[in-house]
Order: structure tokens, then sequence, then C-alpha cells
């Protein structure tokens, strides 16, 4: 009697030792790092950035060591985490445009465990802290944006009435009146200029306007009004936020924070800071894209615009009508794949209205030519000196637009189609990336980059920490001394249940966070409840004058339906607060849920395994409990 077969003692060895394998990383403390790599995710680095760097913090003054190279990104370690943010300026400036350099940590984690796929688990912003990034949004370049659309609206609507006029968009010559520029309407006769005001009351009739006559010549004047303005400027704000927090859970950041600040700020917090290079390039890249037709050989010089391949072998530059038939706005769904040729190349559906304007266009323009345009914000930094001799960092932002192909139209397209013209698959992949993830609807800029502490504090952390570990004292001390070597099974068996929910913990990727710890602590007592309801009922079997191995058997047997039905009920309320909450509240859920499950195998199936080993097949007259 209480026997277990040699498979079940097995099976239970070899989930302690895979807990214990997947759980040892978190013993391994990482090292303050910077991380450097290309804007571009399709350019390699230098072969000697490594020594670059090296020489670079050596010259600052920075220890540093074990310098690393995967891939596209370089890693270099440092011996102290207040130099991080010098470190960083220091390799930025020094590298110049062209490179990301990002504060990070450096995992220490033995190889020999990496090979097996164990890494530590990730920490919440409030037990690690993490990299706090401050961007701010162009709002004035998503105001222009909305001129030049509503301008060739306008032109559009022009031509359909037939009304003879040019427009155009004027920079403001009154920046108190409107800092973001006018559309101007030109037109030859007052009486043209009537029919103009007539469109204009029709269809923008949310627009101030003004009119005025210049050497016989009629204008009309449209503008934004400020509530019109701040309208434009909330939904690129919002948008943008979105996007960013569309750009963050592709990158697979745990529980991050993505809220708006102030007028035009956004705020992104990546707890335990993971790639943060490939997050900072992610984060801050303003990729879209521009589907234009080729402009015909007789089409006016204001009606077509020059652009460069960018790649020589297409051609040097190409003519593009200034109509745009559909953005990357309009991309519904985005992937990396190959062509027949092995080529990388970036499968794109559009949505509803931009499957439609694309096949109008292309319905219409069978065997000419479609060009993608690729658009990319870039900022160029330079270093110059004020009047008083202070270093002054000035920011040029600068647009770089290239096409990537000009293929002929064979059929009318539909919301289904390819890009292709890519350099390399990491460059199809980010673009499918930022594609699916949604265009920003303007440019954001880093104003502030830093790695932020505990955000409870370190303080309240070691208190959290010291209860949790009291209170497992306390509840060991009791054990060993109510139930005596039962106690002690029990004590082992909590001991192995706190390795397992942390190694599971570990391969789920879940986040601890400071409520996650009240979970596990939560779980502690569970655990223990569930041995002591075994127990009691063994001592009243006992009492009752039951052999000591009818009583073990009845203990355990017995006692199982009372605990099944409290840690069921226990579980099902941990997944409802998983369902329904949010931040720390899912923490809690997170380690209570898997908690209640690694302590119903401790607890039960463990402890009477040491109970069998101890007890099982002898001819016991009395036992420690």
């Amino acid at each position: 009697m209480n026997k277990y077969p040699v498979w079940k003692y097995l099976l239970i060895i070899a989930v302690l030792a895979l807990g214990t394998v997947y759980a040892l990383p978190n013993l391994y403390a990482p090292d303050p790092a910077i991380q450097i790599s290309t804007e571009s995710s399709g350019e390699s680095l230098p072969n000697d950035v490594i020594a670059r760097i090296g020489d670079i913090l050596d010259e600052a003054g920075i220890d540093h060591f074990g310098g690393q190279v995967d891939a596209n990104t370089a890693l270099v370690r440092l011996t102290d985490q207040d130099m991080q943010l010098r470190a960083q300026a220091t390799v930025k400036r020094a590298l110049g445009d062209g490179f990301v350099v990002a504060v990070n940590l450096a995992p220490t984690t033995p190889d020999w465990l990496r090979s097996l796929g164990a890494g530590p688990m990730k920490l919440g912003l409030d037990l690690s802290g993490g990299v706090h990034f401050l961007l701010e949004v162009d709002t004035q370049a998503a105001v222009a944006k909305r001129l030049d659309v509503l301008s060739d609206d306008i032109k559009t609507n022009m031509r359909e009435q037939r009304l003879r006029g040019i427009v155009t968009v004027e920079p403001s010559n009154d920046p108190e009146e409107t800092p973001y520029g006018s559309i101007r309407l030109r037109f030859n006769s007052e009486e043209l200029r009537e029919q103009g005001l007539s469109l204009v009351r029709s269809n923008y009739s949310d627009m101030i306007r003004r009119t005025e006559e210049v050497d016989g010549d009629y204008y009309i004047w449209l503008s934004f009004s400020e509530l019109k303005i701040a309208e434009i400027e909330n939904y690129a704000v919002d948008q943008n936020r979105t996007t960013l927090n569309n750009r963050v859970n592709e990158l697979g950041v745990a529980e991050p924070l993505v809220q708006r600040q102030g007028r035009n700020r956004i705020v992104v917090e990546l707890p335990g800071i993971q790639d943060t290079a490939e997050a900072k390039r992610i984060l801050g890249k303003t990729a879209n894209l521009e589907f234009r037709l080729v402009a015909k050989f007789n089409e006016s010089s204001t009606g077509k615009e020059t652009f460069e391949f960018r790649d020589p072998a297409q051609g040097a530059s190409i003519d593009l009508e200034r109509r745009i038939i559909v953005t990357g706005d309009r991309v519904s769904n985005a992937a990396a794949s190959f062509d027949e040729n092995g080529r990388p190349q970036v499968n794109i559906s559009l949505d509803g209205q931009g499957g439609k304007l694309m096949h109008r266009a292309t319905r219409d323009n069978i065997k000419r030519r479609m060009a993608i345009l690729f658009i990319e914000r870039k900022i160029r930094t330079r270093y110059e000196q004020d009047a008083e001799g202070n270093e002054v960092v000035i920011k040029e932002k600068y647009d770089v637009k290239e096409v990537l192909s000009a293929p002929t139209i064979q059929s009318a397209l539909g919301s289904q189609f390819r890009i292709t013209g890519l350099d390399s698959p990491a460059e199809s992949s980010e673009l499918a990336l930022l594609l699916r993830a949604g265009a920003l609807a303007a440019p954001i800029e880093f104003v502030e980059e830093r790695t932020v502490g505990p955000s409870l504090g370190a303080e309240n952390i070691q208190l959290g920490l010291m209860s949790a570990q009291i209170g497992m004292a306390l509840v060991v001390v009791f054990m060993l001394v109510y139930y005596r070597l039962f106690g002690l099974f029990a004590n082992i068996a909590l001991a192995f249940n706190i390795v397992l929910v942390v190694a599971c913990m570990s391969m789920l990727s879940a986040t601890l966070t400071l409520p996650g710890i009240a979970g596990i602590v939560l779980t502690v007592g569970m655990a223990v409840d569930a041995n002591v309801l075994i127990f009691a009922r063994i001592r009243e079997e006992l009492a009752a004058g039951s052999s000591p191995q009818m009583a073990i058997s009845a203990g355990y047997d017995r006692a199982m339906v009372t605990i099944l039905d409290a840690n069921i009920t226990t579980l099902l309320t941990a997944v409802i607060l998983y369902a329904i909450g949010t931040g720390p509240v899912r923490g809690f859920a997170v380690t209570l849920s898997l908690g209640i499950i690694t302590s119903m195998f401790t607890a039960i199936i463990f402890t009477r395994s040491l109970v069998n080993m101890t007890y099982g097949g002898r001819r016991i007259k009395k036992l420690s409990i």
C-alpha cells in the first residue's frame, strides 16, 4: 500500500528537473550595455565597429568589456549602469547619423542554458525599471499634409466642373494669423472667382476664406480655423499613439506603456529593456508608401515630380504624376515573402476604400506604368557653438523619397498586390511590420531617452520582498513544528512549487510585477493549505483507529475533493481577473493562476511521493505527524 510505480517517480523527477533548469537563468543578473545598429535593417555594420566603439569609450574614460556583434547589431557591456547614458551620447556623436545607439541590459545566462532555450523571466517596470522614450509629434507637418490633400481635392473638383484656375499651397506671411499656411485659388476674372466661391461654400464650408484682387487677378484664400487645426493635431497625436502601440506589440515587448503627454508628445516605456535598438528604430521610423502613375511625356511641369530609383539598375530617375492614387494609410495587412526568383517582396492588402481607388486608377490606365514611392523621414544632426562658446545640437529633418519599382499595369488591380524592389529580407520584414502596424499620421522625433528605476522605489520593493520572505519563513517554521516530518515534506514541496512558478513564467515570457509577487505569496498560502487539509484528515483517521498506512491513503484520497473544489473556484476567479483587468491586476492573476496549477502538483502528487518513499510498503506503528 502507498506505493507509486517507477514511471511515476521518474515523471516527477523529470518535471522537477525541467523546472529547475528553466528557473536557473533568473539567478544571473544582466550587465548594463549599449546597443548599436544601423538605421536601416537592410544595412550591415562595419567590420571594425567594435574596435571603433572601444576606442571611443576609452578616450571618454568609460570602462567597458565584452564587445560582440550579432547579425546587424553590436553590443558593448559596461561596468557601471550609471555610465549608460553618457556612453550612449558619446558613441552616438562619434558615429554620427545613420546609426541607432540605445541603452540595454545584456544577459549573462550561461550558454548551456541558452542552448536549451532557457532565459530569465521579464520583470515589470515597477521591479526592474526599463527604458523611457519621450517622442514629439510634428503636428505642423500633419496640418501641412492635410492642406496638400485638400489642395489636390480642390483641383479635382475644379476639373470636374470645368472651372479654370490655379490652386497652390502658400506658406503663411502672418504666423500670428495661421502658422500653417493657406490654400490659394487664383482666377482670371471675377466671374470665375464667384464660381470658385460657390464651390468652396458647398464643399469646404469649415475653412476660413477671404478674397482679394491684385493686378487684375482674383484670389480666394482658404485656411483652417483654430478649431480645425486642434482637431487635426489631436487626430495626428492619437493616431501616432495607436500606431506606436501596434508597433510595440509587434515587437513583443511585455506590458509596455504608450500614452499621450500634453499637446503633441507621447511617452513610451518598455519594461525590462529588451532589444531597445530595434525598438527605437521601429518606433521612430516614419515610413510610408505612395502609389502614383508615371507621368506622360506631354505632362506639364506643374503636374509632375521627379524622383530617383532606389536601385540604379532600374534607371537614374523617373517623372511621376503629382496626383496620389493611394498611400500606406490604406494598407490593412502586409506580409513579407519571396517572389518566384527568390527576391524579397511584401504582399499588400488594402482596405475597402483603398481597393476601390486602386481598381479605378488601374482600370483606366492599363499598359501604363505605376510607381511605388517609398518615403522616409530622417534627421541630420549638427554640432555648433553659440556666441558664448556653448555647444548647440541642431537637428534638421529631411525626407528621403525613392522609387522602389515602376511596373507596367497589365490588368486592373484590386485590394491585393505585391511590392518588389527591396534590398533584403530584413528590409521587407521591417516594411511589412510598419505597414501592418499602421502609418504614422505625422513624423515623430525622440526628444528624451533615459533608463528609469523601479517606479515604486527600491525601498518599497525591498520591503515587499522582505515581507514575502518573512511570511514564507513563518509558514516553514509552523509546518515543521506542528506536522514534524510531514511538515518537512510540505516545505520541500513548497520550495519546488515556487521554482515551478518561476520556470513557467520564464517559459511563457510572462512579466513579473510587484502585484505578481503578491500572487506568489498567496500561492504559498494556498499550497500549504492543501497540505494542511490532507494532514488534518490523516490525523482524524489515526484518531479513529485506522492503521498508519490506511490513514495515509484515506487522507490523500478523501481530501482531494475539497482541494479540487477550492482550487478550481480560485482558478476561475484568477481567469476572470486576467480577462477584465489591466496592468497590475493581470500580473497578479498570472502568477496566481500558475501557482494554483503547480501547487496541485507539488502539494498532492509530489508530497505523496515523498510520503510513499518514506512509509510505503512498510509495517509501521506511528507516523511523525
